[in-house]
């Protein structure tokens, strides 16, 4: 999987309201009678009703602001559903309760009511007038944990240069990815889609342009940027795209069925709407947990999957999403958005702390990575040949980031290109001095750099503190080039482009060069990234 390890977690709580109570799903929400609004408390008026939000440090924030009605009771495993409208006014001061999802590596386990499926903007000015670029934030967490509450997705710093920031939740794990019978495939797809629905019906009352919206999301988040491109309910809906460290993770049907079955059979019910209808949502992450630390034993059977185990992804379904981004932006689907795409170098050290290996991984791990990992009957000789100098740790590294992360992320920017669209590529080099130095640019330190908070969230630990300033100003550098992206499309280096691979590297100092992965590019070129499939029966 693609999280955090337990030191990032952050366990967070809404916010109690006073006032009279009306009821939404399991959820108390303050609505009280219209008053005027106060220069502290600014109110928008939405399709659904009227919102009140607060003031920080110059900004408007509202949070926890429903877009789809809660996925429970006749809506459960169902695509989402316009959210009701209310009268009065309805606070939107506190965030709204996480999707459940699993307590592995310490995510939220808070569970206080069921409208999981809300959003939160921040806007320098909630003026119809403003028309500002609007940015569209999708959490990660390997399509299993995620939480927009989280305090390293606060976006007063992105707000604060000159954009509307918002950021959301979905439906996760087994309610979200997995394929059910009787239920539509990609739900957590479909709840983003829902979401940037919302967006374009709504953000102009927030100050925000919605002929200029910008989805980003990093891991799995950039992994459902890549989906949102190939996805038709999805065009239309923005105009740009920033995938952070895109996973190269989508299943088959069949595959995404047989594990869907794994965990129904965990559970002791059918793999259908009605038998998983019968387990309450709180008790279904534990039989993806329970999946997740035994997937070896589905080797056979699930393939790739089993060594990074990786239960739930996007399924390649024909319909919700009718092929994987790499073929459907060859194809053209997403030729008139503009793609900022990149990685960082050291994509995988995370996960080898997380896994208790780091810097000291065996020979015979390495051989059984290569051999599943690598690309082609001899993935395993050419990686060796390719880099002769390299230790097992190293090639470890390499080929579980190449596979993961890199490669994916490059070749988005490759069918891109091929499908006659226009991309920007990046890689993030800066190694980071936190926890002693030795993850490298690893996955995740994209987050703070790109929000900028450097001493708030638990990957802020990755940046040392206090942070340098150093690190303040590629964060700075960042933050410049992913808004100037949203809002005019050339985040400040040339386009990418496959005679002269240009890609801006981000680092102390930062340059633009040609792309440095280029031997592991060569070993992954004939690679087409297809969705995985059931192996055996």
């Amino acid at each position: 999987m693609w999280a955090a390890p337990k030191w990032f977690a952050r366990r967070s709580r809404a916010l109690g309201c006073s006032a009279k109570q009306e009821r939404r799903g399991n959820r108390n929400v303050a609505v009280t009678a219209s008053s005027k609004p106060s220069e502290s408390e600014p109110e928008v008026r939405t399709a659904a009703g009227v919102l009140r939000g607060g003031r920080e440090a110059g900004l408007a924030v509202f949070r926890g602001i429903p877009f789809a009605e809660p996925p429970v009771g006749a809506l459960r495993f169902a695509a989402p559903q316009p959210v009701r409208s209310w009268e009065g006014v309805r606070p939107a001061v506190a965030y709204g309760p996480p999707p459940p999802q699993s307590s592995l590596l310490g995510a939220s386990q808070d569970t206080d009511g069921d409208d999981w499926l809300t959003l939160n903007v921040w806007t320098p000015e909630p003026d119809p007038a403003t028309g500002l670029p609007v940015m569209v934030w999708i959490p990660g967490g390997g399509y299993a944990m995620g939480n927009s509450s989280l305090p390293e997705y606060d976006a007063g710093h992105l707000a604060g240069s000159g954009a509307v920031v918002v950021t959301l939740n979905y439906r996760l794990g087994i309610e979200g990815f997995a394929q059910i019978d009787g239920a539509p495939a990609n739900r957590g797809l479909l709840d983003q889609v829902a979401a940037l629905r919302w967006v374009r019906d709504n953000i102009r009352v927030f100050g925000g342009d919605p002929d200029r919206v910008t989805v980003f999301g990093q891991s799995a988040g950039g992994g459902s940027v890549a989906a949102l491109l190939a996805m038709p309910r999805a065009a239309g809906l923005f105009r740009r795209a920033v995938a952070q460290s895109v996973p190269g993770t989508y299943f088959s049907p069949e595959l995404a069925a047989d594990i869907a079955a794994a965990c129904a059979a965990d559970l002791g019910v059918r793999p259908t709407v009605s038998g998983l209808s019968a387990v309450p949502p709180a008790r279904l992450p534990a039989a993806g947990e329970a999946i997740f630390a035994k997937t070896v034993q589905w080797r056979e059977r699930w393939g790739q999957i089993t060594h990074r185990p990786i239960p739930f992804a996007p399924v390649v379904d024909g319909d919700v999403l009718p092929a994987t981004p790499w073929q459907a932006l060859a194809d053209g689907a997403a030729r008139d958005v503009g793609l900022l795409v990149g990685h960082t170098r050291d994509e995988h050290r995370l996960f080898s702390l997380i896994d208790g290996v780091l810097g000291q991984v065996t020979h015979e791990q390495t051989e059984t990575a290569l051999h599943l990992l690598a690309p082609g009957p001899d993935g395993a000789r050419r990686y060796r040949e390719a880099f002769p100098a390299a230790t097992d740790e190293e090639l470890y590294e390499l080929v579980n980031g190449d596979w993961l992360f890199r490669m994916p992320s490059l070749h988005l920017a490759d069918a891109q290109i091929a499908g006659g669209g226009r991309a920007h590529l990046y890689e993030l080099t800066w190694s980071a001095p936190g926890l002693g130095g030795g993850l490298g640019a690893c996955h995740g330190l994209d987050v703070p750099l790109v929000f900028g908070n450097l001493s708030s969230g638990q990957p802020a630990v990755l940046i040392g503190d206090p942070p340098s300033p150093v690190a303040e100003e590629l964060s700075a550098q960042i933050r410049r080039a992913w808004t100037a992206f949203a809002a005019h499309g050339d985040p400040g280096w040339p386009p990418y482009d496959p005679d002269h691979r240009l890609a801006q590297l981000f680092d102390t100092p930062s340059m633009v060069t040609a792309y440095p992965e280029e031997t592991s590019r060569l070993l992954w070129q004939d690679h087409t990234f297809p969705a995985l499939p059931l192996l055996a029966r």
